[in-house]
């Protein structure tokens, strides 16, 4: 193998990029912005795995089952298996590349409780763990940068694959400061670019995550898998600019939810689900708290500041500086909201799509997480998925001569200068925003067949105008190729979600609230003219 292309540099990019530099694979990793901006500096709670230090009665089995219940049924053993039994050695690879973790007086690691674990094992660096995992993995690149073995290219967006007969052979490139197409050839093309946060506007992650990149694989012949599971994190706090995490953690360290009702606390989820109510998975707690109907507040305030400062340090600094709330006094108002993705890009046990030299890690690839993510694992196969797909790529052959692309290259560039040249102003983020609203209003946490085809209605009215319409040219060249294939995305969501009759983990369905047997498997969408194709495949959801 001599060249692969990255196309995002979070945490699954990067270790992705550095497992293929070791194994002397030349990589070009690409993305909008520094590592430094990307979504997996706001992972907060910690990254699972059991640790043959102090396991404490745990074993990876149970971290193993644990996965497979959160998942409903979709997630594949073989896969899940992979996962957790590379957990410690991932650790032990985190802390040799300069990852600080939270360690008690012993220097052993600590652990703390996550929503849906039977024990103690998801490990942490304070409430910023991702930030540290960022720091530790940008110096491994920079020392492969030293060597010449991977090249940092920023200010590059994704315009679309190079894919000739069911073979992906690289990448166009729009260059931001050229305001041009480019194009990069490569034996793999890795796509990390995270989940669809910006779909749903406002929610706790990165708007740089729009599902643009998915949204035009799939436009292009990429299958995609799961769309309709969708987590929302049950404590969020709401800004002016986003929601804001408030971490898992808070809940992990005993943090209580609880609403007022004639002037005294209600703890509703212990009062329904026992001492461990405030610990369910992420599903359940985020109906529960939409169902009170009520303002819901999250109290850690019986912790000791000191324990407070120490170990959530910034829950505090960010409830103090966006809402004056000092968490040591007072309780957290929270809410559920858009958190993650469970569906992505379908791919096997390779991370391989179903094209050839087409890789996807991360959030974006539907893998590991079935109808629910379990806390606490998405760190860990960010890790976890860079590594195995870098290992296939590198054990292969090289892919051969590669086809002639110029043409191609031609008439997507005479595309976007004409677009560039257009006279008119039409306000893209507009129609962005109204497809937000559309998905939060009809692809809620409790959805029903009305509400989902009002809103795949909606989403063709508004394709139906980015067909026609000429594009601000006010200096948001992405904003306005991209739109097409990120509706499109919001339509094959919406169409998943109806297409599933049953309700499953994140997906709760209130004209069909019980889960369907016959509906165990995973959701494959494909595209092909226009038309959208859903199939229920077991297989798929077994082996990957």
């Amino acid at each position: 193998m001599n060249k692969a292309i990255i196309i995002g540099s979070g945490i699954s990019g990067m270790a992705c990029a550095v497992t293929l530099a070791d194994k002397g694979v030349r990589v070009l990793l690409a993305s909008p912005f520094p590592s430094e901006r990307s979504q997996s500096v706001m992972a907060a709670g910690g990254i699972n795995a059991v640790l043959s230090e102090r396991a404490e009665g745990d074993t990876v089995d149970s971290h193993i089952e644990d996965t497979l219940r959160s998942g409903a049924g979709l997630s594949g053993r073989e896969a899940v298996t992979g996962l957790c039994t590379h957990a410690e050695e991932i650790i032990r690879y985190l802390e040799k590349i300069g990852t600080v973790f939270s360690v008690d007086a012993s220097g052993h690691l600590l652990r703390r409780a996550f929503g849906g674990q039977s024990y103690k094992r998801t490990c942490f660096c304070g409430s910023a763990t991702g930030k540290q995992i960022v720091s530790s993995l940008v110096m491994e690149v920079r020392r492969y940068e030293a060597a010449g073995l991977i090249e940092r290219r920023l200010w590059s967006c994704f315009h679309s694959a190079l894919i000739r007969d069911g073979v992906c052979r690289g990448v166009l490139l729009f260059d931001e400061s050229q305001r041009k197409l480019i194009a990069e050839y490569a034996d793999a093309l890795v796509i990390a670019t995270g989940g669809q946060n910006a779909l749903f506007g406002k929610t706790t992650g990165s708007t740089q995550c729009d599902g643009y990149v998915a949204g035009k694989l799939f436009m292009q012949g990429a299958e995609l898998k799961n769309l309709e599971f969708i987590q929302y994190h049950p404590t969020t706090l709401e800004t002016a600019q986003k929601r804001m995490l408030i971490s898992e953690a808070v809940r992990g360290e005993g943090g209580r939810l609880f609403y007022n009702e004639g002037g005294k606390r209600v703890y509703f989820m212990e009062e329904k689900y026992g001492r461990r109510g405030n610990l369910m998975t992420r599903d359940v707690m985020s109906r529960e708290i939409a169902s009170t109907g009520k303002e819901v507040f999250l109290d850690i305030s019986f912790l000791d500041r000191k324990e407070i400062n120490r170990r959530l340090p910034e829950v505090r600094d960010l409830c103090l500086k966006y809402r004056n709330i000092d968490i040591a006094r007072e309780p957290i108002p929270v809410a559920p909201s858009v958190h993650y993705f469970m569906g992505g890009l379908a791919v096997h046990l390779n991370h391989e799509t179903n094209i050839r030299g087409l890789f996807a890690v991360g959030e974006c690839a539907s893998i590991y997480h079935g109808a629910n993510r379990l806390g606490g694992n998405s760190l860990l196969s960010a890790l976890y998925s860079g590594k195995v797909a870098a290992e296939e790529i590198a054990g292969r052959e090289n892919s051969g001569k590669t086809p002639d692309f110029s043409a191609f290259l031609k008439e997507e560039n005479n595309a976007l200068m004409c677009m560039l040249a257009s006279k008119s102003s039409f306000p893209v983020m507009y129609i962005r925003d109204m497809a937000a609203e559309t998905m939060n209003r009809d692809l809620g946490i409790v959805r029903e067949e009305k509400a989902l085809k009002r809103g795949i209605s909606d989403i063709d009215y508004d394709l139906s105008v980015a067909d026609r319409i000429s594009y601000d040219s006010s200096g948001m060249p992405y904003f306005n190729y991209s739109l097409p294939a990120i509706l499109t995305l919001a339509r094959a969501t919406l169409t998943c979600a109806l297409e599933r009759r049953e309700s499953r983990g994140a997906h709760y369905r209130s004209d069909y609230p019980e889960a369907d047997p016959a509906c165990a498997a995973a959701s494959i969408v494909a595209y092909q003219e226009g038309r959208y194709s859903v199939r229920l495949d077991k297989e798929f959801a077994y082996e990957s």
